[in-house]
């Protein structure tokens, strides 16, 4: 069975990062630090050996033997190794009394190379370093191009081309720079460590409020609470997301509020139809022999029952689906045509009363059947507090804006009920023998708010119920017509955005 890998948490892979970029920065700095010390101090051992090159006869003066003797007695001082090269790279090497002579197979020499056989022979360049190794130690060998002028007694050719070499051991150097190895290696290994300690601390701080945001995200996830909330702590982008959290946690509680609410308020409101339509549905089976007149009665109410319960049903599932949704796609509407619309429905379902209406022409944003059925509302509403053979009075304007006014001369509301008109299902007590669910006030607003205008009720003077709707206006495509509520509405006459009145009367 194969072991699921343990994902290590961010506040680790945080501070491993952070200590792993102090460590890669300490590292360069020491191996720049340590390459750069190997340098001088080899610089230093080249340098010395030069000065004394310089103090000889010149690279291409004469060597005499007081400068051999000098050589070995400078070798001497300093520890190196001294020793003449002449053509055809026989090597030569210092004698007691300080004189040179042919070195032994097996003496104390050390290797020439091609380039400083040719240096002995008077050819090549004036001046060679190198780095030998002669036994187990490492050395800095200095080749000079010299013209050895011997003395009397000397065994030495006279005037022969030759190469003087010194060779300078490096172990001080070698041993200063393991020193100086072990402590950039302590002075890294300590920098890494108080990197991740400095890290793991700046992590902790950093992931802290992460931290409280995980930790509430699955207390609500195991708890359902929506009241959780986590202080901001600044206005960085962790204060913001903390912001952000507490914003969202606020929404959906407010949706679950809304959710629970209507699920009552729906509950309530459906409860009275249903026991109604039990009950009669339960006496018309029992009472078989009832009179007709009683029984179609009886159907009638039954009848009615069902249409107020398929309009409530409606409303509340509108209602629902306006609190899931957004605004869609808006497209440029005619908006006298679409109260136009409305307002043919509405007289066929009021026929007795008389509509004075004055529709200005032009175009809206709007998303057309959700706006319409908001309209229609409205008009509804005005229509059922009408009295018989009344006047409902519709004008449509623009100016700022477009202004929707719809005022009926009915009973009017009462001033202490204006302020909850718009909230679900509530109905003033003068409204509650009425038929209605009372949620159309509540989707005109959700919809008119959504389409970015506002709405209001009013009590005018002279009694009735007055509703403005203010929407924001457009800058139209083409030139609207005068009023007309068909889709295709006739062609505009030469001076339009007069108010027209559409229609006065009965349908």
């Amino acid at each position: 069975m194969r072991v699921p890998r343990r994902r290590s948490s961010f506040e680790t892979r945080l501070s491993g990062l952070v200590a792993a970029a102090v460590g890669v920065a300490v590292a360069l700095t020491a191996v720049a630090s340590y390459f750069l010390v190997a340098h001088q101090l080899r610089g230093q051992v080249q340098s010395s050996l030069l000065s004394y090159a310089r103090t000889l006869d010149g690279p291409n003066g004469p060597f005499g033997y007081s400068a051999a003797r000098s050589a070995i007695r400078y070798a001497a001082s300093t520890g190196d190794r001294v020793q003449l090269l002449l053509p055809g790279g026989q090597v030569w090497v210092p004698d007691p009394d300080g004189s040179f002579s042919p070195a032994r197979r097996g003496g104390p020499t050390f290797a020439t190379t091609s380039a400083e056989v040719a240096m002995a022979s008077g050819h090549g360049p004036a001046l060679l370093f190198t780095d030998e190794r002669i036994g187990r130690s490492p050395y800095r060998v200095m080749t000079v191009q010299v013209q050895a002028r011997t003395g009397a007694g000397s065994s030495l050719p006279q005037s022969s081309p030759a190469a003087l070499q010194i060779a300078r051991p490096l172990n001080e150097v070698d041993r200063a720079l393991a020193d100086l190895r072990l402590i950039l290696v302590l002075v890294a290994a300590g920098g890494i460590a108080l990197a991740l300690a400095i890290g793991t601390g700046v992590a902790r701080a950093v992931i802290r409020p992460v931290t409280r945001l995980t930790a509430a995200a699955e207390h609500v996830a195991a708890t359902q609470n929506l009241d959780a909330t986590i202080p901001a702590g600044g206005d960085d982008e962790l204060g913001r997301l903390a912001e952000a959290f507490n914003a969202m946690l606020g929404a959906l509680r407010r949706s679950r509020e809304q959710q629970s609410q209507l699920v009552s308020d729906a509950g309530h409101e459906l409860r009275t139809p249903l026991t109604s339509l039990r009950t009669n549905i339960e006496f018309l089976i029992k009472a078989r022999n009832m009179p007709e007149a009683d029984r179609e009665s009886l159907l009638a109410d039954v009848r009615d029952q069902l249409e107020e319960m398929t309009s409530l049903v409606g409303d509340i599932v509108e209602t629902a689906r306006a609190d899931e949704r957004g605004l869609a796609e808006t497209t440029e509407t005619r908006l006298d045509a679409l109260v136009g619309h409305a307002l043919e429905r509405v007289r066929r379902r009021a026929p007795s009363l008389h509509f004075d209406v004055s529709l200005t022409p032009g175009s809206v944003r709007a998303q057309p059947a959700l706006f319409e059925r908001a309209v229609l509302n409205v008009l509804d509403n005005a229509a059922k507090w009408s009295p018989p053979g009344g006047t409902v009075e519709v004008r449509l304007t623009r100016g700022a804006t477009w202004l929707l006014e719809v005022r009926d001369h009915g009973p009017g509301i009462d001033e202490a009920d204006l302020p909850r008109v718009f909230e679900r299902f509530y109905r003033a007590p003068t409204a509650r023998s009425m038929p209605g669910s009372g949620l159309g006030l509540a989707i005109v607003r959700h919809v008119v708010t959504d389409h970015g205008g506002t709405v209001e009720v009013l009590r005018p003077a002279g009694g009735g119920t007055l509703v403005r709707i203010a929407l924001p206006t457009v800058e139209e495509d083409e030139p609207v017509p005068p009023a007309g509520w068909s889709d295709h509405p006739p062609a505009p006459p030469e001076t339009p955005e007069v108010p027209a009145a559409v229609g006065k009367g009965p349908a």
